[in-house]
């Protein structure tokens, strides 16, 4: 069966990860970003009925200089007060806008795009992402013209910094791991990609106990993800190597995923950490109804590793928020996305890159075992991921050729393999993921529907 792996939603600014573009273009600009805080501060002062307090956090990027001081002017000019945390993981936003009993948390960040973009997601008061329905509603607020308050000078916020936010996250992080281990003797590479968690990612692991080799530290506005990180774990493989480090930790510029690399300089992606830990889980009885959450990404071999301990994978569409919905909805705890976004709702409401390698190294420490021999829980089937831009995205129902191309690889393949076929939430882009036990095959598959979908889009 195909799979399209989306959502349909009436919003225009809102993707599956907040708004995000170019920063200082439309609709990354000061402007929206005002708007927006004007928004956010009257949306939850409604919901509340009392004047409403929000966090503001940011990655590394220039662009948030900008857009955190237009959001915060927006804010305050609507009553509300903000309370600035700087540069900070977006999982340490979400975890500090609980923690502080404020009624949203508001994330500048475009994770793992380049520089040149900037993005705004934003947590409610319980620091999960928003529904999708809260944010068509701060859509329509922005498009209100302002006006002014009858007594302006009532209606002014203020503004504050939390000096301790960054300890209070590290403390966090640390009470995640067992508290009878330490990481004495253990030898840590840890790549922040020049991005949030540059200052909060070393701290954590040498207060642990690891020995820690720490890349992509020194950010400068212009070099968040820019060959280093999760997007570029080679960088963590080859330190890995070098200092004959036990693990290496790939974090993405705002920390909320992460790739691992073995001793031995080998990938470890998001699918083979759920399946490293959801095993565990399973064995320990504390995965609730034997379930896992992933996205219709994930690769079949986790489905079948789960289900050789007696587990489920099910799936959603493509987006952590997705995968936080349906755990929330089921009563379910742990799940993630390939890509290295990993969810555990017993102590995070989104995807924490750094506390997902705790786990692992927990799970390492308590077994005796290396990464290399970990990764062994799951046999990843080949798997082809196709990229290409699109000028715009139709629905593959308005598209009887693409179709066509699905129907036949899914018929070539049978119930070893799986097709989807769907766009991007934040770029203009159409992907195609084809994956089964025949590698040229699949290839074969995944080539023809990505020709045929770029000659049906362009007609």
């Amino acid at each position: 069966m195909s799979e399209n792996g989306t959502k349909d939603n009436d919003r225009k600014l809102f993707g599956t990860d907040g708004i995000r573009g170019v920063a200082n273009r439309y609709p990354m600009t000061a402007e929206v970003a005002l708007s927006l805080g004007r928004a956010v501060a009257e949306r939850f002062r409604q919901a509340t009925g009392r004047t409403s307090r929000i966090v503001i956090g940011k990655d590394t990027r220039l662009s948030g200089y900008m857009l955190e001081s237009a959001l915060e002017a927006g804010i305050v000019s609507a009553g509300s007060d903000v309370m600035l945390v700087g540069p900070m993981p977006t999982p340490g936003i979400a975890f500090i806008t609980a923690s502080m009993r404020a009624e949203a948390g508001v994330v500048i960040s475009a994770s793992h795009n380049p520089f040149q973009d900037n993005g705004i997601k934003i947590f409610a008061a319980d620091g999960f992402k928003l529904p999708d329905e809260v944010e068509a509603d701060l859509e329509r607020l922005m498009e209100k013209p302002a006006t002014e308050p009858d007594h302006p000078e009532v209606r002014i916020g203020k503004a504050s910094r939390i000096e301790d936010a960054e300890g209070r996250y590290v403390q966090y992080l640390k009470d995640t791991f067992p508290r009878d281990r330490r990481l004495d003797g253990i030898r840590v590479v840890v790549d922040c990609a020049n991005g949030a968690a540059y200052r909060v990612a070393p701290k954590v692991l040498e207060e642990l106990g690891a020995e820690v080799f720490a890349l992509g530290v020194e950010p400068n506005g212009r070099n968040i993800n820019d060959g280093c990180g999760a997007l570029h774990p080679e960088s963590a493989a080859a330190e890995v190597m070098r200092t004959r480090a036990e693990i290496g930790i790939a974090l993405d510029g705002d920390a909320d995923r992460v790739i691992l690399c073995d001793e031995r300089g080998q990938h470890i992606d998001g699918d083979q950490i759920m399946a490293i830990l959801g095993t565990r889980l399973l064995v320990r009885g504390a995965l609730p109804q034997g379930t896992v959450v992933a996205t219709v990404m994930s690769n079949l071999g986790l489905e079948r590793a789960l289900q050789g301990h007696g587990g489920t994978l099910l799936r959603t569409a493509v987006g952590d928020r997705y995968v936080v919905e349906a755990m929330r909805e089921r009563g379910l705890t742990f799940g993630g996305e390939q890509s290295g976004h990993i969810v555990f709702l017993n102590h995070s409401t989104t995807g924490d890159g750094l506390l997902a390698a705790l786990q692992v190294i927990a799970v390492m420490v308590q077994e005796g075992k290396s990464l290399s021999e970990l990764a062994r829980t799951m046999v990843r089937y080949p798997q082809v991921l196709l990229n290409f831009k699109v000028s715009r995205k139709r629905p593959l129902d308005e598209l009887p050729p693409v179709k066509a191309a699905i129907a036949r690889a899914e018929s070539a393949l049978g119930a070893e393999g799986r097709v989807v076929v769907r766009y991007s939430g934040t770029e203009a882009k159409a992907r195609v993921m084809i994956e089964g036990t025949d590698e040229k095959l699949i290839k074969s598959h995944a080539d023809e529907i990505a020709r045929v979908m770029q000659q049906s889009l362009q007609g």
